[in-house]
């Protein structure tokens, strides 16, 4: 196993008290590792290193920070098997969906090292006073980002690398669950060239008490978090009271609509990967099927069928399709989600049984007949369920949607682009896939609306959350 202690200041070491957490694998239940549990004082050290880094890598050119990102990417690549097999290990995902996991972690490397020489600003004169405007970006300051536990490592770069390409030094605080690919991260940034300091991963089992000491720190300018909406709103409080920059990735509840004129096979295609990736754990994962009635039963056979081919088990072994949710939790609010869709009606077309045995598995299931009630319509599951409701009217199905208080992404699938078009731009939604199940991109500007989020990562967007516009009126 990789180094399980904290990281502060370019060096590990254990928590302020000695105390440490254990590390399941969610597929045997067995303890991985016991990682050192940060303190108050912990956080304090990593502050103090994060602010003694700042000045140097901020006064550094863009190229310089560009190349040191792009030689992470490099070094990702390489080890993109060690990295997928810990993925696995810690979060339980199946080996061919984790690798894709590394790998979309190490573009953003790639991706930022190329944004860090594009932080355009601007000369232009004022209409009026005929004064120079000069506009430019500047790094915001120490960015504390919280992690969660579905993307051990691309939630984690995803922040990382448009921090260090804006300029500003970090502290991570990954999720419990899977702490160790972010610890084991830290050596090959080092390795890139990542001055000490500028980087600091601080585990805890007081995630709340650690997050919100830092963000009542002045030396504190950005908090950026993927998580629920529930734990979003409780760190834009604490963020008030600094004025902090935020940048929230918050939960979802996204629609997938497929109109009586789509192809079939690639909306069953596109809605497999809208479901299963990540086992469905995740904020972009396809929540609530709307299929209109004219196509419902051929989509509901091709969609069970490709459902039931899915291979369950542990991660490691070979072409295992699904692994286990994350922990007993996860696994039974799914349960209880698909229990709940029942007793008010809905159909059970496969799976929707908890297996005997170790590990928190949870077999691919497909309900057909969800009634507008039922928790799984309302609420994000998680999981491996597709609940799947029919509709006839476009106006009905845009207003059903979008009847809730998320707004991270959609999926639209039909032949007809004018129509599509129409539809995605009445979507009420940050991100919308059209006639595509798969959204994510490190050049796209990823996001939601409503209580979905604020602010953007990725694309160019994703640098500028970590920096501030300062305007010079100057006169020459």
């Amino acid at each position: 196993m990789d180094q399980t202690d904290l990281y502060i200041d370019g060096a590990w070491r254990p928590g302020a008290k000695g105390t440490r957490f254990d590390v399941i694998n969610p597929a045997t239940e067995d303890v991985l590792a016991s990682v050192a549990s940060a303190e108050i004082e912990d956080a304090d050290a990593a502050l103090d290193a994060a602010q003694k880094a700042f000045g140097d890598w901020a006064s550094r050119s863009p190229r310089e920070r560009s190349e040191i990102l792009r030689k992470a990417f490099e070094l990702m690549t390489e080890r993109l098997d060690h990295f997928a097999h810990l993925i696995t290990l810690e979060n339980g995902k199946a080996g061919a969906d984790a690798m894709g996991e590394a790998r979309y972690a190490a573009e953003f490397f790639r991706w930022f090292a190329e944004e860090a020489v594009r932080a355009d600003g601007m000369i232009t004169r004022a209409p009026a006073s005929g004064a120079r405007i000069v506009v430019q970006h500047k790094p915001a300051g120490i960015a504390v980002l919280v992690t969660p536990w579905n993307y051990p490592a691309a939630m984690g770069t995803r922040k990382i690398a448009p921090a260090l390409a804006a300029g500003c030094p970090v502290i991570i605080k990954p999720a419990s669950e899977t702490p160790l690919t972010m610890l084991a991260l830290m050596p090959l940034l080092e390795e890139a060239g990542v001055p000490k300091g500028l980087v600091n991963v601080l585990p805890s089992e007081n995630s709340a008490e650690i997050v919100d000491h830092m963000l009542h720190d002045p030396r504190v300018r950005v908090v950026s978090f993927t998580g629920s909406t529930g734990v979003g709103r409780k760190l834009l409080r604490s963020a008030a009271d600094q004025v902090l920059k935020p940048a929230m990735e918050l939960g979802g509840n996204a629609p997938l609509i497929v109109f009586e004129d789509a192809d079939i096979d690639v909306a069953v295609e596109g809605a497999m990967l809208a479901k299963m990736r990540n086992l469905g754990e995740a904020c972009t994962a396809a929540n609530r099927f709307y299929v209109h009635e004219a196509v419902a039963e051929e989509f509901t056979a091709k969609m069970t069928a490709a459902m039931g081919a899915l291979k369950v088990g542990n991660g490691v072994e070979k072409d295992v399709d699904v692994g286990p949710l994350v922990n007993a939790k996860t696994r039974d609010k799914v349960a209880s989600f698909v229990t709940d869709a029942l007793e008010r009606g809905a159909e059970l077309k496969l799976g929707g049984k908890v297996p005997n045995g170790p590990g928190y598995f949870y077999p691919p299931t497909v309900l057909t007949k969800v009634p507008q009630d039922a928790a799984c319509v309302h609420d994000e599951i998680f999981g491996p369920v597709a609940a799947i409701q029919t509709f006839t009217d476009e106006e009905d199905v845009i207003a059903r949607a979008n009847h809730t208080e998320y707004g991270l992404v959609g999926y639209v699938f039909t032949q007809d682009m004018a129509r599509g078009m129409r539809v995605c731009e009445r979507l009420d939604y940050g991100m919308v896939g059209l006639n595509r199940g798969l959204v994510s991109d490190p050049a796209a500007p990823f996001g939601g609306s409503k209580q979905s989020g604020l602010g953007r990562e990725g694309g160019h967007e994703g640098m500028l959350e970590f920096m501030e516009t300062q305007y010079i009126s100057a006169s020459w």
